[in-house]
C-alpha cells in the first residue's frame, strides 16, 4: 500500500494514495472509496460530480451537498488515521465553500471566471459604462448637493427636492440592475450551449469575456444603487 500523503493536496489525474487508481479531484477514490487529500486546484463543479454548466438543478445540488456532507463528516473517521481525519475536515470545509459558491447563478458565474483567473482582485476596475456616463454624472451632482445641504444644516423640507431626485435615480438604476441580470442569464445560456457543443476553447473564452464584462457592469450599477440608498438613509 502507498504511504498516506500529506494534506497539502494532489493534482487532478494523480493516483489514489491507497490503491493507486487514477483520481480526478474527487473527494473519494472511485475504485477503493478512500478519502483523498484536497487538490491544489480545486474545482467545485467536479467536487459535486457536475459539468461546468451554469444552469443547475437546485434540488439536485442540495441533494449532492447533503450526501457528501454525511460521507465527509468527521464522525465517520474517528478510527481512521490522523491524516485521514484532517482530510475529512479539509474536505468538509471545501464542501461548504463549494455549496455557497454554486448555490445561485451569479455565484456560479463568479466562480467560473475566478477559477479561470479572470476575476482576481484588482483586475477589474470600476468604470461607468459609456452609455450611462451622463446619468452617473447627474447622480453624482445630486449626491454632492445633498451632502452640502446636510453639511449646512438644511432642514429635511429644504432637501426634499434633491432627495426626490435621488430616490428616482435609485429606482432607475435598480431597474438597470434587473436588465443586467437578464443579460447575465442570456450569456450563461450561451455558455451552457457551448459546453454541450464541446471542444471550442476560443468560443468558450469569448463567452467568458462577455460574462466578465456583464459582471463588471453589474458590479458598478449595484454599487451606485447601494451608494444612493446609504445616502438617503443617513440623517
Amino acid at each position: 500500500m502507498n504511504a498516506i500523503p500529506t494534506t497539502s493536496g494532489t493534482r487532478a489525474g494523480e493516483a489514489c494514495w491507497a490503491c493507486g487508481a487514477v483520481i480526478s479531484g474527487e473527494a473519494f477514490c472511485p475504485a477503493c472509496g478512500k478519502i483523498q487529500p484536497l487538490p491544489r486546484d480545486s474545482d467545485y463543479f467536479a467536487f459535486f460530480g457536475l459539468p461546468r454548466k451554469l444552469h443547475l438543478d437546485a434540488a439536485d445540488l442540495e441533494k449532492r451537498f447533503h450526501q457528501l456532507s454525511w460521507k465527509l463528516h468527521p464522525d465517520n473517521f474517528v478510527r481512521a488515521s490522523e491524516t485521514e481525519r484532517e482530510m475529512s475536515l479539509q474536505r468538509s470545509s471545501e464542501l461548504n465553500d463549494a455549496y455557497r459558491a454554486l448555490g445561485n447563478l451569479l455565484g456560479r458565474v463568479e466562480y467560473l471566471l475566478a477559477h479561470a483567473g479572470m476575476r482576481k482582485e484588482g483586475q477589474h476596475k470600476q468604470q461607468a459604462p459609456p452609455e450611462l456616463l451622463e446619468e452617473v454624472f447627474a447622480l453624482n451632482e445630486s449626491l454632492d448637493e445633498l451632502r452640502e445641504a446636510k453639511a449646512e444644516g438644511s432642514s429635511t423640507e429644504e432637501t426634499s427636492e434633491v432627495r426626490g431626485k435621488l430616490a428616482a435615480a435609485e429606482k432607475h438604476f435598480a431597474a438597470k440592475l434587473v436588465e443586467v441580470d437578464a443579460q447575465l442569464e442570456g450569456v450563461a445560456t450561451e455558455w451552457d450551449h457551448a459546453m454541450d457543443a464541446g471542444g471550442d476553447e476560443a468560443a468558450q473564452k469569448a463567452i467568458m469575456n462577455k460574462m466578465n464584462e456583464v459582471l463588471n457592469r453589474r458590479s458598478y450599477i449595484r454599487n451606485l444603487v447601494n451608494k444612493v440608498a446609504e445616502e438617503l438613509t443617513q440623517n
